[in-house]
C-alpha cells in the first residue's frame, strides 16, 4: 500500500486523524461484533459516565515497520490484559482479551497507509480505550459502555537523541494506598496534571512520586516506571501495589536478565538509596527509556554518576537491544511480536 504523503521526519507526538477506529458497543450486558468507521466524532449525553464520575480506561501501545519490511506491534497480550485488569476495578465490562488484540489489528490494518517506514524514527502509536456512555447522575457504575481504538502516527519521543533529563520530588502523591494506581484510569493522570505543569514552570522536566504512606520510597512518575542501575551493574525497580505494571518495564527487565546477564531486582526502593545508583531511566511506550541524570528534592540535587550529556553505559545497552526486537534487528522471545503484515 502507498504511504501517506507525510514527512515523517518532522513528526512530534501529537494527534494526527487517521482513517478508520474501530468501535464496538456494550449495552443489554453484551459487546456487540464491533466495526470499523471513519467519524472521528463522540456524541454522547450531557450526563454521561464519564463525563460526570471519569468512568474511563485506557491503554497504548504502538505498530512498527521492521528491518524486514513487517508491520508488528509489540506484546498486545498484555495491553489486553492491563485493561482487563483496569475495567474490572472500575466496575466497567471487560472486553475480550482475543478481542482487544483483533481489534487492534484491524485497526492498524486499515490504517497501514499511516505505518510509517523502517528508519524514520516514527511509529504508529494505537490507543485502545473504553468508557461510560449512558446518562448517570446518581454515584454508581454507568450500564453502557464504548471500546474505541484509534491510530495516530507519532515521531520520535526524543529530537535530537536521548538527552538526560532533570526530574523534582514532588510534594503531591500519584495514588492512595490501596487506590487506583496500579491500574490505567484516565483519572490518575487527571491528578498528574498539575503537578506535572507545576514541574514544568519550576524548569524540570518530571516529577518523581514517594509512597503516600510514609513518603520514604519511590514510586513512579506520572507517566512511567522508573528504572535504577547500580554501580556493580545490577538493575532494579522499584515495587509497590500502587504503581502501574509498565509492559516497558517488565521487559525490560527480562532483556536485562535474559539477553545481558544481569541480575535483576523488583524491589521497594527507598529514596535515600538514590545517592548510591550509578544510573535512572523512566521506562514507557512513548520513549522505551528516558534516562536521568540529575533528581532534585527541595533544592538537593542528586547527580547521578552517568551524567547530563548521555544515556549511561547499561541504560544504552537495554535501549538498544529493546528496541532492536521490537525492530526485528534481533531475536524476540516467543509472543512478543504480533506480525499485521
Amino acid at each position: 500500500m502507498e504511504k501517506k504523503d507525510i514527512d515523517w521526519s518532522s513528526l512530534g507526538f501529537g494527534y494526527v486523524k487517521t482513517d478508520k477506529r474501530y468501535v464496538s458497543w456494550f449495552k443489554n450486558g453484551a459487546w456487540d461484533d464491533g466495526a470499523l468507521v471513519e467519524d472521528d466524532t463522540i456524541t454522547m449525553s450531557e450526563c454521561a459516565g464519564v463525563l460526570q464520575y471519569a468512568q474511563t480506561i485506557f491503554e497504548g501501545l504502538k505498530a512498527y515497520t521492521t528491518e524486514d519490511g513487517h508491520i508488528v506491534c509489540f506484546r498486545p497480550d498484555l495491553n489486553a490484559e492491563r485493561l482487563e485488569q483496569s475495567a474490572a476495578r472500575l466496575e466497567m465490562p471487560v472486553f475480550p482479551k482475543d478481542r482487544f488484540i483483533d481489534a487492534v489489528v484491524k485497526t492498524v490494518e486499515a490504517n497501514e497507509a499511516y505505518v510509517p517506514p523502517y528508519g524514520s524514527g516514527a511509529t504508529l502509536y494505537i490507543r485502545p480505550y473504553m468508557f461510560g456512555y449512558n446518562p448517570v447522575i446518581g454515584v454508581k457504575p454507568a450500564d453502557e459502555y464504548q471500546f474505541r481504538v484509534f491510530t495516530t502516527p507519532v515521531g520520535p519521543y526524543f529530537k535530537g537523541g536521548a538527552k538526560p533529563i532533570t526530574i523534582k520530588v514532588s510534594d503531591f502523591d500519584r495514588a492512595a494506598p490501596h487506590g487506583t494506581g496500579h491500574i490505567k484510569a484516565g483519572l490518575n493522570y487527571a491528578m498528574s496534571l498539575h503537578a506535572i505543569v507545576t514541574a514544568h514552570k519550576e524548569g524540570f522536566d518530571e516529577n518523581m512520586y514517594l509512597d503516600p504512606g510514609t513518603r520514604t520510597k519511590v514510586e513512579e512518575t506520572g507517566g512511567a516506571n522508573f528504572l535504577f542501575i547500580t554501580k556493580d551493574n545490577k538493575v532494579v525497580t522499584p515495587k509497590s501495589d500502587s504503581i502501574l505494571p509498565s509492559i516497558t518495564r517488565r521487559s525490560l527487565m527480562y532483556v536485562a536478565e535474559k539477553y545481558l546477564g544481569l541480575t535483576v531486582e523488583h524491589r521497594e526502593v527507598y529514596f535515600d538509596e538514590l545517592k548510591d545508583f550509578a544510573e535512572c531511566g523512566l521506562c514507557g511506550t512513548a520513549a522505551v527509556i528516558s534516562p536521568v541524570g540529575k533528581i532534585v528534592n527541595h533544592g538537593e540535587e542528586i547527580c547521578l554518576p552517568s551524567g547530563m550529556d548521555d544515556m549511561g553505559p547499561i541504560t544504552k545497552k537495554l535501549y538498544d537491544t529493546l528496541t532492536g526486537i521490537q525492530m526485528g534487528r534481533m531475536e524476540a522471545p516467543e509472543g512478543w511480536i504480533k506480525v499485521i503484515k
